[in-house]
C-alpha cells in the first residue's frame, strides 16, 4: 500500500470523522494524512491465511484479531499517529475504542515494493513504542520469508525462510508452508 501526501492538517477528531466517510484510507500523521493505495492478490492471500490460522488460536480468549480495516493509535515524538497495519491482534479487554485499537500485542505489515521501506524503518520504530507490543511481523510477498521482531528480545529481527514460525504471545508454531498456501510466488 503505497502512500500519497494529501496537504491537508487535520485534528484527531477531524481525521476520524474523515475516515468514516471517506472511499479511500488514509494513514494519519502528525495532522497530515496519506491516501492508502490499494493491495495486490498476493498480499491479501498472505494476510488472509494468517488470520485464518490466527483466528482459531485467539477464539474464547480476550483477544481480537483484525484485518486492514482497523488502525492502530499511537503517540510519535510527541504526536498522534494512526496507520493500518494488515493485521492487528489486542489481547487487553480495556482496548475496545470503535475505529482504532491503542494496546495491540502483535501487528503484520506484509511488505510491497511501496511499503517496504515505511514497514521496515517508520513503522517498526512507531511500533516498538507501544507498551503491549510483543511481535511484529514484517511478511514479503516476493519469496517465503517473514522476519519477526520482538520485544523479548530488543526488537532485533530474525527472518525465517524455511521451517516455522513461532507466535509467542499466543504460542503457536506456523509452517510457512501455511502462511503461503496458494501464493504463486515470482
Amino acid at each position: 500500500m503505497g502512500l500519497h501526501p494529501e496537504r491537508r492538517h487535520l485534528s484527531v477528531d477531524e481525521y476520524l470523522e474523515g475516515e468514516l466517510v471517506s472511499e479511500v484510507r488514509h494513514e494519519y500523521i502528525e495532522g497530515e494524512v496519506y491516501a492508502m493505495v490499494g493491495t495486490s492478490d498476493l498480499h491479501n492471500l498472505i494476510a488472509l491465511n494468517l488470520a485464518t490460522i490466527l483466528r482459531p488460536k485467539i477464539r474464547g480468549t480476550n483477544c481480537q484479531l483484525f484485518m486492514s480495516d482497523m488502525k492502530v493509535r499511537l503517540r510519535v515524538t510527541g504526536a498522534d499517529a494512526f496507520y493500518y497495519p494488515d493485521l492487528l491482534v489486542s489481547c487487553d479487554p480495556g482496548d475496545r475504542e470503535t475505529y482504532f485499537r491503542t494496546r495491540p500485542c502483535l501487528l503484520v505489515e506484509v511488505l510491497s515494493d511501496s511499503t517496504e521501506r515505511i514497514d521496515r524503518r517508520e513503522k517498526l520504530l512507531a511500533y516498538t513504542r507501544i507498551d503491549s507490543l510483543q511481535e511484529y511481523l514484517l511478511v514479503s510477498q516476493e519469496r517465503p520469508e517473514v522476519e519477526i521482531h520482538r520485544r523479548r528480545d530488543d526488537w532485533r529481527g530474525t527472518i525465517h525462510t524455511e521451517g516455522s514460525i513461532i507466535l509467542e504471545f499466543v504460542g503457536i508454531e506456523i509452517p510457512l508452508e501455511q502462511v503461503y498456501e496458494e501464493v504463486p510466488l515470482p
